[in-house]
């Protein structure tokens, strides 16, 4: 089964807390903090494998997760850093944000690697608080959370040029002519359930890759049958060859074909619809007598006047197909070597998480003591005289869960509490 389109759960690594500790040795009465740092959460990178070919594997596996950091130590030892996860996929595949459907990375040509979720960063051990008025502090920084996301991955096929037509018009006959590829070629309706791509080789000039894009029907657009799994892959194309059977060997219209199609590409992307067209008309070497020129000449008084050349061709005798690859190559050369890329629209932002430690503690004489980095922080530049700067002031302490921890050490109303110079009684 081609899978071209999976749904996973990716999450980077958290970083490793920092460690409280102070140094204990013979002879020494009052070492210091030694406390180590956390190690650094592992990333979340996507690669590219030249070896893969479908998202088959993402039907099985849906949840990918970096390493965590690993918590520092004592004497200054530092946490190990997590292992990064690797994520392997096909060439051309694009990451996008399932809630939003923004593009995060398209994986292709230049863009081979990838890191799109950063781990976490680690905790400072408490080492590094040691001040002249706090030279034991019992308080060292968190490991910053790791980030997760849901993603979709979308395979679009890399080619220069997609071949599209509805299904049994000679598409598979053709790219078998014209390239390298191997397609199953039987007379059924949706006998290609996946893109065949080729590289055409051309005497004179450099060649470029073809995809024959699996049959479209009406309503395609609109998801039908397997409308849009099929659309996707002409994304990436900067020409479309579109094959029509001229000799109406099993009852269509050729003109009405065309036209169908053209009108589910527009739906679908009105860009798509835009670029360059030209107009196979096959299987002519099943006309009788005149057919040929009045069908032909129909397609070309309908079409080209809109700018979409038509080429009478035969995918099984040859007849025509070179006149056919010369011009679509003389259009790519035109256009030039600009890459179809789908640009950056999500960005991962940092978590907006404060990441200075603080303690709350309950010292030998009843007192509560609330300490460290944040609190000194907060009550630099908070005016607790003013009216404002004292509900700023409680609404830090709950925010930051310093109640909480007051109230789980069983503080009671009218007990008091010291923050560096302030000092004030509880009451809920």
């Amino acid at each position: 089964m081609f899978a071209d389109s999976a749904k996973i759960y990716i999450r980077s690594g958290k970083g490793g807390d920092g460690h409280v500790s102070f140094r204990r040795e013979l002879f020494v009465a009052a070492g210091g903090p030694d406390g180590g740092d956390g190690g650094r959460g592992g990333d979340l990178i996507f690669e590219i494998d030249e070896g893969l070919n479908t998202l088959n594997d993402f039907r099985h596996v849906r949840k990918y997760f970096a390493s965590d950091g690993e918590p520092g130590g004592k004497r200054k030892c530092h946490g190990a850093d997590g292992e990064d996860k690797v994520v392997k996929v096909p060439p051309g595949t694009v990451i996008k944000d399932a809630e939003t459907g923004k593009v995060i990375a398209d994986m292709n040509y230049e863009n081979r690697r990838e890191i799109i979720l950063k781990g976490g960063r680690g905790g400072k051990g408490n080492q590094h608080y040691a001040t002249p008025t706090m030279q034991v502090p019992k308080y060292a920084q968190p490991g910053k959370p790791g980030r997760e996301l849901t993603v979709i991955l979308e395979l679009k096929v890399i080619a220069d040029v997609g071949l599209v037509g509805f299904p049994n018009v000679g598409k598979s006959t053709f790219l078998s002519r014209v390239t390298n590829a191997k397609p199953k070629i039987a007379n059924y309706h949706f006998t290609t359930l996946s893109p065949n791509l080729g590289v055409v080789d051309l005497e004179g000039t450099d060649g470029f890759v073809i995809a024959d894009i699996p049959g479209l029907i009406e309503g395609a657009s609109e998801g039908i049958g397997l409308g849009h799994e099929f659309l996707k892959h002409i994304e990436r194309t900067k020409v479309m060859i579109h094959m029509v059977d001229a000799a109406s060997t099993e009852g269509r219209d050729p003109m009405l074909d065309i036209q169908t199609i053209n009108a589910e590409l527009e739906a679908y992307n009105k860009e798509l619809a835009s670029r360059p067209q030209v107009i196979a008309a096959n299987k002519i070497d099943v006309f009788y007598g005149s057919e040929e020129d009045t069908v032909i000449t129909l397609l070309k008084e309908e079409f080209e006047p809109k700018g979409i050349p038509v080429f009478p061709i035969s995918a099984v005798s040859g007849k025509g197909v070179k006149e056919l690859l010369y011009y679509v190559k003389e259009q790519l050369e035109q256009i030039g070597d600009e890459p179809m890329i789908f640009e950056k629209e999500y960005f991962v932002e940092e978590f907006d998480v404060s990441d200075e430690p603080f303690t709350v503690e309950k010292d030998e004489d009843g007192i509560y003591v609330v300490e460290g980095p944040r609190i000194e922080k907060m009550l630099g530049y908070t005016n607790l005289d003013s009216e404002k700067g004292f509900e700023f002031f409680q609404k830090f302490l709950k925010q930051n869960g310093i109640l909480d921890e007051l109230e789980a050490l069983g503080i009671e109303d009218g007990d008091t509490v010291r923050m560096y110079g302030l000092q004030f009684d509880y009451y809920k």
